[in-house]
């Protein structure tokens, strides 16, 4: 039977069980925020001793699969206050399933004030004093010393400097097939291992069963069929093996909504300077690598290596988001600058998204001027020195406003908003204003229907049919989250109805069951409605719900505003 280890980390023991019944048929997000909502006081401080900390693979994560390697973390958010999934790729997750190990969860904190190391393996779960060198240490050389010590094969999550300071943007990174780094990034669950005393957690699956498969015939067939879908789509199977998610640049940019100096204009006229196409031209010059995959088993491979001048490797997972917020939101056109600050915040591990537009918050603010590269990397630096500025900024977006003073601060419940301008992009904007994760466009990604026309095609400029595209696209992805599949996969199975149904089938086949579309989406509602009602336990009304005032502002080049009225906002989650 599937294993659901609690691990004590007050008295350090270790309590391994049979699934609990009430989350026998739950997984990824599914598993995580049903835990959450059930198990964690929505009181509780996030980085208080009532909090707790829980890993999930998805329903197909190990599996043979194409792109089936993602793993769900799951807490009260320390950013936000309210509950949090955050997922990530890298090793760690698949060797999870491998080991039949359906979660993990972390509770309590020691007394004693040091740092430890949570070793996993086919005989129980070890607590190690972390090594002395990684304390401070970058993710990049701490990894290097785990693995020296564990073996150079084992899983890796750890959390860097940020994390062990506790800041609210701190992540999880997890170790990649090429021990780089990927991250649970958003939420700040970094600062709720680090709460918990946990430098890292070490998993070897040495002896592990592997992922078994109720009927493997079916299965097979399934996943040929799904690995289709993926690479005969445009997006999945051109655009993101080709370009990375920095592709959207240039489209983002064409269609008005880049948000430029801190979200006051939608276009600039050098984006192409950090855009995807010469960002690919650079990697080759340079000899990196234009593609690359997070986990094993991945077919899409939008991730890359991007090296220096010199030809030595920097950095990879160079998101979108990142680009945009350290680029054209920060006005900073230099791609060498932007791939400098993207690989420090993954060393000192934190989310490279909220603390990317908190450097525009901070340019708002008069600390640093616009468009300064120089000043900006010697900025973020601050984060790994733990000054008082490091701090604040470490903490996001919203602390850096508040500090300030700011009231042009684009945040909802209190989580950076990434990467589109909510005027020129209204469905993610509604996603923006509802989702209970916080701002976060990978909750209900209307860009795809907005802007790429996948799944339809829904006016971005207009109201029409917004609200019912952010409600069904959030009950959608709450579901993809569950089955261990990254959510790149949306793009296919929004266009091809065979790919969707072999995803569908592909669960069927692992478990021996007869889900349908109608329960996939029975469970999308579900998952959202256990985080709504933590939230609502925890504070959090309606009036969350709600972008910044200063999208009332005219938005260019389309000079589109935020119009929806709060009733209408209301209606997301009238389901």
């Amino acid at each position: 039977m599937p294993k659901f280890i609690r691990i004590d980390m007050a008295t350090k023991t270790v309590k391994t069980e049979e699934c609990p019944e009430q989350y026998a048929g739950l997984a990824g997000r599914g598993l995580t925020s049903i835990f959450v909502s059930n198990e964690v006081k929505p009181s509780c401080h996030p980085l208080g001793k009532y909090n707790k900390l829980i890993l999930a693979p998805g329903y197909l994560t190990g599996t043979s699969a194409a792109n089936s390697g993602r793993l769900s973390c799951g807490a009260k958010s320390p950013l936000t206050g309210g509950i949090k999934e955050s997922n990530t790729g890298g090793t760690f997750g698949q060797k999870m399933s491998k080991m039949d190990i359906k979660a993990m969860v972390f509770e309590g904190i020691p007394a004693e004030d040091k740092f430890y190391v949570v070793k996993v393996t086919m005989d129980g779960v070890t607590f190690d004093e972390a090594p002395a060198e990684t304390i401070g240490m970058g993710n990049y050389e701490a990894i290097k010393v785990l693995q020296a010590k564990y073996g150079p094969k084992v899983g890796v999550a750890i959390i860097g400097p940020a994390g062990e300071m506790r800041l609210t943007a701190a992540n999880i990174s997890f170790a990649d097939p090429q021990s780089n780094i990927r991250s649970a990034g958003r939420g700040g669950l970094g600062a709720v291992m680090g709460s918990k005393k946990i430098k890292a957690i070490v998993i070897d699956e040495a002896g592990a069963p592997g992922v078994t498969i109720a009927n493997t015939d079916a299965f097979k067939s399934a996943s040929k069929r799904f690995t289709n879908a993926l690479v005969t789509h445009p997006v999945t199977g051109q655009g993101l093996p080709k370009y990375g998610t920095n592709v959207l640049v240039n489209i983002l940019n064409e269609a008005g909504g880049l948000p430029t100096k801190n979200f006051r204009t939608g276009r600039n006229e050098w984006a192409n300077n950090i855009g995807g196409e010469t960002m690919a031209a650079t990697i080759e010059a340079r000899g990196g690598k234009t593609t690359h995959g997070c986990h094993a088993g991945c077919i899409i491979r939008c991730s890359q290596h991007y090296n220096d001048k010199e030809g030595k490797y920097l950095t990879s997972g160079f998101e979108y988001e990142t680009v945009w917020a350290l680029g054209a939101n920060a006005c900073v056109d230099d791609l060498d600058a932007i791939a400098y600050a993207d690989r420090e915040f993954d060393d000192v591990g934190v989310d490279s998204i909220e603390t990317a537009v908190a450097v525009g918050v901070a340019m708002e603010a008069g600390i640093i001027p616009w468009g300064d590269a120089k000043a900006m990397l010697d900025l973020i630096l601050e984060i790994r020195k733990g000054t008082p500025l490091g701090r604040i900024l470490g903490c996001g977006a919203g602390a850096v406003g508040q500090m300030y003073g700011l009231t042009r601060v684009p945040v909802v419940k209190n989580q950076a908003i990434p990467a589109y301008d909510p005027r020129a992009v209204k469905g993610v904007g509604l996603t923006y204003a509802t989702t209970p994760m916080g701002a976060d466009h990978t909750a209900g990604y209307a860009v795809a229907t907005n802007i790429l026309k996948v799944g339809g095609f829904v006016d971005p400029l207009g109201k029409e049919g917004q609200v019912e595209l952010s409600r069904n696209l959030q009950i959608a992805t709450a579901a993809v989250d569950s089955t261990g599949m990254c959510l790149f996969v949306a793009f296919a199975i929004l266009d091809i109805a065979d790919g969707f149904n072999a995803l569908v089938e592909m669960i069927n086949a692992r478990y021996h069951l007869s889900l349908t579309g109608a329960d996939v989406v029975a469970l999308g509602k579900t998952i959202l409605k256990a985080e709504r009602d933590f939230n609502k336990r925890a504070g959090f009304t309606n009036a969350h719900d709600r972008l910044p005032e200063f999208f009332e502002e005219e938005c260019a080049p389309h000079n589109v505003t935020w119009n929806f009225t709060d009733e209408e906002v209301d209606e997301v989650f009238n389901f």
